[in-house]
């Protein structure tokens, strides 16, 4: 137990971990066991099902919920998954909706799960190859953006602000990125960025 708490100490607070986090110091059994004494004296809290939060406290306000990005890299661990923020998210991350979703949906390319942050849930979805062909970078961000909008909703103002949230050194790779996408994101990519040769 004193080298799991050694290690999340070092990782500091805000920090989030998994079992998996510490493979190399023993058992999955012996680990298990020492994460669930941990949460037993407040020393960390439990998210979700192997999932643990090391929280940042204040004096007035207390634990501070972890991040959505600490626990999605947490549970994709060393490149092991394949994620891509969808839908409502997705948009909202490029700046092409100011809705912010109460459900935060991953596709992914391992098992569906679910993980509930107070009123927020975070939901990793398995999805085929296709949608995950640029899974992790800029142009499959804008194309799971822009499948959320929908063709209708894609006019001037969301091409301006894909301008506004892609950098020009990028531009080219989005481009490319879109090729797998339907003819309408492609047009609406083409038209944000200008062609590339394939």
């Amino acid at each position: 137990m004193d080298k799991v708490k050694r290690r999340i100490y070092r990782r500091g607070r805000s920090s989030v971990v998994t079992a998996d986090d510490f493979a190399d110091i023993g058992s999955r059994a012996a680990i298990d066991l020492a994460l669930s004494r941990l949460v037993r004296r407040g020393t960390i809290q439990r998210i979700a099902r192997g999932i643990y939060y090391y929280p940042e406290t204040d004096p007035v306000l207390g634990a501070a919920k972890p991040k959505v990005e600490a626990i999605v890299r947490a549970v994709a661990g060393a490149g092991r998954m394949r994620l891509q923020p969808s839908g409502a998210y997705a948009a909202n991350l490029l700046g092409l909706s100011e809705q912010v979703p109460m459900r935060i949906v991953y596709l992914t390319d391992s098992q569906s799960r679910r993980i509930r942050i107070g009123k927020n849930e975070i939901i990793f979805k398995r999805s085929t190859p296709r949608n995950l062909h640029a899974a992790g970078r800029l142009g499959g961000l804008v194309v799971q953006a822009l499948r959320f909008l929908g063709k209708d909703a894609a006019d001037s103002t969301v091409i301006w602000k894909l301008r506004e949230a892609v950098p020009m050194h990028e531009r080219p790779l989005v481009v490319r990125d879109s090729l797998a996408a339907p003819a309408w994101i492609r047009d609406v990519v083409k038209k944000a960025f200008g062609d590339v040769e394939r």
